[in-house]
């Protein structure tokens, strides 16, 4: 073979190699392909992460008495006269929607998400949002940032609380709602501080604060905040493992002694709360007006029935004021075990108090700093009413809670059996006396029983010593009366004044001994009636408590409770 033909040969046989290459070559890239597109566009089968909620919630009746209502017939009671039971008019309202309630912590951000007062600040574009303060984000590491801005939980998404011109009808509201795109969920005129606020919503789905300044420049509009969120201050416990806490909170405020003085009789406290169990054997003819801010048609509820028998108690237990009147006004709603309020519903409510004789007002409730709240309190005050609220269950990282924190405000914190503090009570300098609220015994709905904490209840036991001091004295003033509360009080804690217990433990029987007694009818006693008689009927009936005379050699000495003082054996 010639090197010519060997040359062909070759080449031939090359370029039959190279032909296999390139079939082969071509058959492996078009697996490759497909496998790196299967690679870079994986298929992943993942299942919806909607979460199941069990609509039965437990209750918050201690397991040991639950279920045990009491049918006991202690014969004839002389309570004092109640004048005149009412019937709320109510305008008809569109209830407002609520949304899950955490009974423990209030408002729940971490610290983060706090402004420069402690304050949650609102999730960036979320309605309702505090005008001015967008969400903060934390600069992440590693991964990126996987810290979620916090939720908004200081107010109702989307809905304004607007002062208005107070010559508008409602087919004017509704036309001033319509020109700025907005619905009116209601108004009405506040005679307490003397002016007309409406409630409006965003319903076209448009950024909060754009509506917010637009709605603020009309000329019918005064001013505009958010509807902010108020929650009770109550938390479920276990049941003590010694000790029975209804007679443990008698005895540390030393009860029975000072009902031996007074008895709250023809005093009244407006509850601002949740449902009362008006038929409970305990508030049997103490309730002496009802009316529901909230226009609901739910029934008695466990956080508002307790806090009536702290003030009220009078058939197995004792409350604070047996022989008080109670003005049950319902402002917090909402399904199962939790509840809460609006700005609307809290100014509601604080005018029908006002303008329906109340001389305290309890509020076993907290929520931010508001604008139209404190100017309701303020023009409360003003008329001369007593406000007592819970100081907060947030813990001692808690930015001050309102109305607590407002300086027209007694504010209450919680101790437990051992004197020491609630773990949960709110602490600051805005505190000023504290009170039982660990494990206390309470009535519930349904003629039961409940064993609850919380600074709410330590709240209502003051409130019904502050009756007792009204009763004594009906002309005493809230400063006096504040004055009276903090000078008796037993100090715990560091000595003197402290953000824990502000001056200290209350005294009823100190402070009752402290204010002069005023011979007078009050104005509000039932004709016929004066209060001391009453007591005296109370005491000498047969089935009534004794209660032995204590020393008067001491403020601080703790009297022995007899044995008769104690509630029926459960």
């Amino acid at each position: 073979m010639t090197g010519k033909s060997e040359s062909r040969v070759r080449a031939g046989a090359y370029a039959s190699s190279a032909g296999a290459a390139l079939l082969i070559a071509a058959c492996l890239g078009v697996e490759v392909a497909q496998a790196q597109a299967i690679m870079r566009t994986p298929t992943i089968s993942v299942p919806t992460r909607t979460p199941t909620i069990s609509p039965s919630i437990a209750s918050r009746v201690g397991p040991t008495v639950s279920a045990r209502a009491v049918s006991v017939d202690r014969g004839p009671r002389t309570i004092a006269t109640i004048p005149h039971t009412t019937t709320a008019r109510l305008r008809p309202t569109t209830v407002l929607p609520y949304a899950r309630y955490s009974p423990n912590l209030y408002p729940a951000c971490t610290a983060p998400y706090r402004d420069a007062g402690g304050e949650c600040l609102a999730q960036p574009n979320a309605g309702g949002g505090d005008p001015g303060k967008p969400g903060k984000k934390s600069a992440g590491k590693g991964r990126g940032n996987a810290t979620p801005v916090a939720a908004n939980l200081r107010s109702f998404a989307n809905e304004f609380v607007a002062e208005i011109d107070g010559t508008l009808s409602p087919g004017d509201a509704d036309a001033l709602a319509r020109r700025h795109g907005l619905t009116r969920i209601s108004s009405e005129s506040f005679p307490l501080i003397g002016a007309t606020f409406g409630l409006f919503r965003i319903t076209d789905g448009r950024p909060y604060e754009t509506v917010r300044r637009e709605f603020a420049t009309d000329g019918s509009v005064r001013s505009v905040q958010p509807n902010f969120r108020y929650v009770l201050q109550d938390q479920k416990s276990t049941p003590p493992s010694e000790g029975d806490p209804a007679q443990y909170a008698l005895t540390k405020l030393r009860l029975p002694q000072a009902h031996t003085l007074a008895h709250g009789a023809n005093v009244t406290v407006a509850v601002i709360d949740s449902g009362i169990d008006t038929r409970h054997p305990e508030l049997a003819n103490s309730i002496a007006d009802n009316f529901d801010a909230l226009g609901s048609a739910e029934g008695p509820h466990v956080h508002g029935t307790g806090i009536a028998g702290a003030i009220v108690a009078h058939d197995r237990l004792m409350g604070s004021a047996p022989e008080a009147r109670i003005i049950a006004i319902r402002a917090f709603g909402g399904a199962n075990d939790g509840a809460e309020s609006s700005s609307y519903i809290i100014l509601r409510s604080l005018n029908y108090a006002a303008e329906h004789g109340a001389q305290i007002v309890n509020m076993s409730f907290a929520g931010p700093k508001d604008a139209v709240i404190e100017r309701a309190i303020a023009a409360t005050a003003a008329r001369g009413l007593v406000l007592i609220a819970a100081a907060g269950n947030a813990g001692a990282k808690s930015p001050p809670l309102y109305p607590a924190a407002n300086p027209n405000v007694i504010a209450v914190s919680a101790t437990d059996q051992q004197d020491r503090l609630f773990p949960a009570s709110n602490r600051g300098n805005y505190v000023a006396i504290a009170a039982p609220g660990v494990d206390i015994f309470l009535p519930a709905p349904d003629g039961k029983y409940q064993m609850t904490s919380g600074t709410s209840f330590s709240a209502a036991y003051v409130s019904g010593v502050a009756a007792l001091l009204l009763e004594r004295n009906y002309a005493l003033k809230p400063e006096a009366l504040r004055m009276t509360l903090a000078k008796t009080a037993r100090d715990l804690g560091s000595p003197g004044r402290d953000e824990l217990f502000g001056d200290g433990q209350a005294d009823a029987f100190a402070a009752v001994l402290a204010v002069p007694a005023d011979s007078a009818t009050p104005v509000a006693a039932a004709s016929g009636t004066t209060k001391r008689e009453d007591a005296a009927k109370r005491r000498d009936e047969p089935n009534s408590r004794a209660i032995e005379q204590p020393s008067l050699s001491s403020a601080d000495d703790k009297a022995t409770v007899s044995q008769a003082d104690r509630p029926a054996t459960r």
